[in-house]
Protein backbone atom coordinates (compact mmCIF):
# COMPACT_ATOMS: atom_id res chain seq x y z
CA UNK A 1 0.00 0.00 0.00
CA UNK A 2 1.94 2.95 -1.17
CA UNK A 3 2.54 5.97 1.64
CA UNK A 4 0.13 9.02 1.12
CA UNK A 5 1.93 12.54 0.97
CA UNK A 6 -0.33 15.82 0.75
CA UNK A 7 1.94 18.67 -0.84
CA UNK A 8 1.05 22.38 0.63
CA UNK A 9 2.55 24.31 -2.11
CA UNK A 10 1.48 27.96 -3.51
CA UNK A 11 4.44 27.43 -5.97
CA UNK A 12 3.50 25.48 -8.77
CA UNK A 13 6.28 25.13 -10.11
CA UNK A 14 8.08 23.74 -6.99
CA UNK A 15 4.82 21.74 -5.98
CA UNK A 16 5.08 19.97 -9.67
CA UNK A 17 8.78 19.04 -9.21
CA UNK A 18 8.11 17.48 -5.50
CA UNK A 19 4.98 15.57 -6.80
CA UNK A 20 7.17 14.18 -9.76
CA UNK A 21 9.85 13.05 -7.49
CA UNK A 22 7.62 11.77 -4.63
CA UNK A 23 5.54 9.72 -7.93
CA UNK A 24 8.97 8.29 -8.76
CA UNK A 25 9.54 7.08 -5.45
CA UNK A 26 6.34 5.15 -5.19
CA UNK A 27 3.92 7.52 -3.18
CA UNK A 28 0.61 8.78 -3.67
CA UNK A 29 0.42 12.32 -3.63
CA UNK A 30 -1.68 15.46 -3.81
CA UNK A 31 -0.79 18.83 -3.91
CA UNK A 32 -2.93 21.90 -2.87
CA UNK A 33 -2.03 25.62 -2.64
CA UNK A 34 -3.93 27.26 0.46
CA UNK A 35 -4.90 26.73 3.84
CA UNK A 36 -8.79 25.92 3.29
CA UNK A 37 -8.12 23.33 0.53
CA UNK A 38 -5.37 21.58 2.81
CA UNK A 39 -7.68 21.09 5.93
CA UNK A 40 -10.40 19.87 3.39
CA UNK A 41 -7.73 17.70 2.04
CA UNK A 42 -6.31 16.27 4.65
CA UNK A 43 -9.77 14.71 5.93
CA UNK A 44 -10.21 13.37 2.82
CA UNK A 45 -7.52 12.16 1.55
CA UNK A 46 -5.98 11.28 4.69
CA UNK A 47 -2.37 11.44 3.80
CA UNK A 48 0.90 9.60 5.75
CA UNK A 49 2.69 12.85 6.00
CA UNK A 50 1.93 16.51 4.95
CA UNK A 51 4.94 18.79 2.89
CA UNK A 52 3.48 21.61 4.76
CA UNK A 53 5.44 25.41 3.04
CA UNK A 54 5.13 28.16 6.27
CA UNK A 55 4.63 31.17 3.44
CA UNK A 56 0.91 30.38 2.33
CA UNK A 57 -1.51 33.09 1.25
CA UNK A 58 -3.98 33.41 3.95
CA UNK A 59 -3.19 31.79 7.12
CA UNK A 60 0.54 30.77 7.73
CA UNK A 61 1.88 27.63 7.41
CA UNK A 62 1.82 28.16 11.36
CA UNK A 63 -1.22 28.48 12.21
CA UNK A 64 -1.97 25.60 9.67
CA UNK A 65 0.31 23.62 11.30
CA UNK A 66 -1.72 23.60 14.62
CA UNK A 67 -5.37 22.93 12.57
CA UNK A 68 -3.72 19.86 10.70
CA UNK A 69 -1.89 18.07 13.95
CA UNK A 70 -5.03 18.40 16.20
CA UNK A 71 -7.00 17.12 13.18
CA UNK A 72 -5.45 13.97 12.51
CA UNK A 73 -1.93 12.78 14.43
CA UNK A 74 -0.40 13.24 10.92
CA UNK A 75 3.62 13.81 10.82
CA UNK A 76 3.94 17.23 9.40
CA UNK A 77 7.60 18.55 7.73
CA UNK A 78 7.70 22.23 7.28
CA UNK A 79 9.31 23.95 4.23
CA UNK A 80 10.02 27.39 4.31
CA UNK A 81 12.37 30.20 3.03
CA UNK A 82 13.10 31.38 6.64
CA UNK A 83 16.03 29.98 8.33
CA UNK A 84 15.65 31.61 11.93
CA UNK A 85 16.38 29.41 14.59
CA UNK A 86 12.99 31.44 16.50
CA UNK A 87 10.75 29.74 13.32
CA UNK A 88 12.36 26.50 13.30
CA UNK A 89 11.46 26.10 16.70
CA UNK A 90 8.19 27.78 16.53
CA UNK A 91 7.31 25.20 13.93
CA UNK A 92 8.98 22.02 16.27
CA UNK A 93 6.86 23.30 19.25
CA UNK A 94 3.60 23.38 16.97
CA UNK A 95 4.22 19.70 16.05
CA UNK A 96 6.29 19.48 13.11
CA UNK A 97 8.40 16.09 13.22
CA UNK A 98 11.01 18.08 11.03
CA UNK A 99 11.48 21.71 9.29
CA UNK A 100 13.68 21.97 6.05
CA UNK A 101 14.58 25.09 4.73
CA UNK A 102 15.07 26.89 0.99
CA UNK A 103 16.81 26.20 -0.85
CA UNK A 104 17.00 22.18 0.39
CA UNK A 105 18.85 19.10 -1.38
CA UNK A 106 16.11 17.44 -3.04
CA UNK A 107 17.60 14.25 -2.15
CA UNK A 108 18.08 15.40 1.46
CA UNK A 109 14.60 15.76 1.58
CA UNK A 110 13.34 12.47 0.16
CA UNK A 111 15.73 11.08 2.95
CA UNK A 112 14.29 12.91 5.64
CA UNK A 113 10.66 11.92 4.68
CA UNK A 114 11.77 8.65 5.01
CA UNK A 115 12.87 9.00 8.40
CA UNK A 116 9.69 10.87 9.57
CA UNK A 117 7.36 7.97 7.95
CA UNK A 118 9.59 5.14 8.98
CA UNK A 119 8.94 6.59 12.93
CA UNK A 120 5.12 7.37 12.14
CA UNK A 121 5.25 3.47 11.59
CA UNK A 122 6.51 2.75 14.17
CA UNK A 123 3.13 3.11 16.13
CA UNK A 124 0.38 0.16 17.15
CA UNK A 125 -0.21 -0.96 13.64
CA UNK A 126 -3.03 -3.02 14.73
CA UNK A 127 -5.12 -4.41 18.30
CA UNK A 128 -7.27 -7.12 19.01
CA UNK A 129 -9.71 -6.54 21.81
CA UNK A 130 -11.49 -9.96 22.52
CA UNK A 131 -12.84 -11.43 18.75
CA UNK A 132 -12.63 -7.75 17.50
CA UNK A 133 -9.73 -6.84 15.49
CA UNK A 134 -9.07 -3.21 14.34
CA UNK A 135 -6.24 -2.79 11.72
CA UNK A 136 -5.21 0.91 11.52
CA UNK A 137 -3.14 1.34 8.75
CA UNK A 138 -5.99 -0.32 7.21
CA UNK A 139 -8.54 1.55 8.59
CA UNK A 140 -10.70 -1.82 8.84
CA UNK A 141 -12.16 -3.36 11.67
CA UNK A 142 -13.82 -7.21 12.02
CA UNK A 143 -15.19 -9.45 14.35
CA UNK A 144 -16.25 -12.88 14.37
CA UNK A 145 -18.94 -12.59 11.87
CA UNK A 146 -17.23 -9.76 9.77
CA UNK A 147 -16.58 -6.23 9.57
CA UNK A 148 -17.42 -3.16 11.59
CA UNK A 149 -18.57 0.21 10.41
CA UNK A 150 -15.78 2.85 12.49
CA UNK A 151 -15.83 6.33 11.53
CA UNK A 152 -12.08 8.05 10.85
CA UNK A 153 -12.54 9.87 14.27
CA UNK A 154 -13.32 6.50 15.98
CA UNK A 155 -9.85 4.82 14.72
CA UNK A 156 -8.10 8.15 15.81
CA UNK A 157 -9.50 7.99 18.80
CA UNK A 158 -9.01 4.14 19.25
CA UNK A 159 -5.38 4.50 18.01
CA UNK A 160 -4.53 6.99 20.71
CA UNK A 161 -5.35 5.00 23.54
CA UNK A 162 -3.89 1.85 22.18
CA UNK A 163 -0.64 3.79 22.02
CA UNK A 164 -1.03 4.33 25.58
CA UNK A 165 -2.36 1.01 26.98
CA UNK A 166 -3.37 0.29 30.79
CA UNK A 167 -2.87 4.26 30.80
CA UNK A 168 -5.34 6.96 31.98
CA UNK A 169 -5.45 9.35 28.79
CA UNK A 170 -7.39 12.76 29.97
CA UNK A 171 -11.12 13.82 28.35
CA UNK A 172 -8.84 17.34 27.93
CA UNK A 173 -6.50 15.92 25.86
CA UNK A 174 -8.27 13.81 23.82
CA UNK A 175 -10.47 17.19 22.59
CA UNK A 176 -7.35 18.72 21.96
CA UNK A 177 -5.46 15.43 20.14
CA UNK A 178 -8.61 14.04 18.66
CA UNK A 179 -10.79 16.36 17.75
CA UNK A 180 -8.19 19.36 17.88
CA UNK A 181 -9.78 21.66 19.51
CA UNK A 182 -7.47 24.61 20.77
CA UNK A 183 -9.26 25.90 23.74
CA UNK A 184 -11.34 23.27 26.04
CA UNK A 185 -15.27 23.89 25.09
CA UNK A 186 -17.61 22.16 27.53
CA UNK A 187 -19.13 19.37 25.10
CA UNK A 188 -19.62 15.64 25.37
CA UNK A 189 -17.83 14.51 22.48
CA UNK A 190 -15.53 12.16 23.98
CA UNK A 191 -18.16 10.62 26.40
CA UNK A 192 -20.15 9.98 23.42
CA UNK A 193 -18.10 8.80 21.19
CA UNK A 194 -16.85 6.38 23.92
CA UNK A 195 -20.37 5.42 23.86
CA UNK A 196 -20.21 4.24 20.30
CA UNK A 197 -16.94 2.76 20.24
CA UNK A 198 -18.54 0.19 23.23
CA UNK A 199 -21.60 -0.93 21.54
CA UNK A 200 -18.91 -1.60 18.59
CA UNK A 201 -16.23 -3.92 20.54
CA UNK A 202 -17.76 -4.63 23.61
CA UNK A 203 -19.16 -7.86 24.52
CA UNK A 204 -21.10 -6.34 26.85
CA UNK A 205 -21.10 -2.74 26.97
CA UNK A 206 -22.60 -1.44 29.90
CA UNK A 207 -20.22 -3.24 31.90
CA UNK A 208 -16.88 -2.53 29.71
CA UNK A 209 -14.03 -5.47 29.64
CA UNK A 210 -11.58 -3.21 27.39
CA UNK A 211 -12.33 1.03 27.57
CA UNK A 212 -12.64 1.24 31.39
CA UNK A 213 -13.46 4.53 32.59
CA UNK A 214 -11.30 6.74 35.31
CA UNK A 215 -13.72 9.07 37.43
CA UNK A 216 -13.00 12.92 37.30
CA UNK A 217 -10.18 11.86 34.76
CA UNK A 218 -10.67 10.39 31.51
CA UNK A 219 -10.18 7.11 29.75
CA UNK A 220 -8.05 3.62 29.49
CA UNK A 221 -7.75 0.86 27.11
CA UNK A 222 -7.08 -2.66 28.38
CA UNK A 223 -6.30 -4.12 25.03
CA UNK A 224 -5.86 -7.66 24.59
CA UNK A 225 -2.74 -7.60 21.97
CA UNK A 226 -1.70 -4.73 20.40
CA UNK A 227 1.43 -5.31 17.68
CA UNK A 228 3.67 -2.07 15.66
Amino acid sequence: MKSRILIVEDDAALSGILRDNFMAEGYDVQCVVNGDIAVANAREFAPDLILLDVGLPGSNGFDLCSVLRGRRRTPIVMLTARSDKRDKLKGLELGADDYITKPFDLQELLARIHAVLRRACQGVERVALGNVTIDFRRLQAWNGTGAIDFSHREFELLRYLAERPNKVVGRVELLHEIWGYLETPLTRSVDNAIVRLRRKIEPDPQHPRFIHTVHGDGYCLTPGKATS
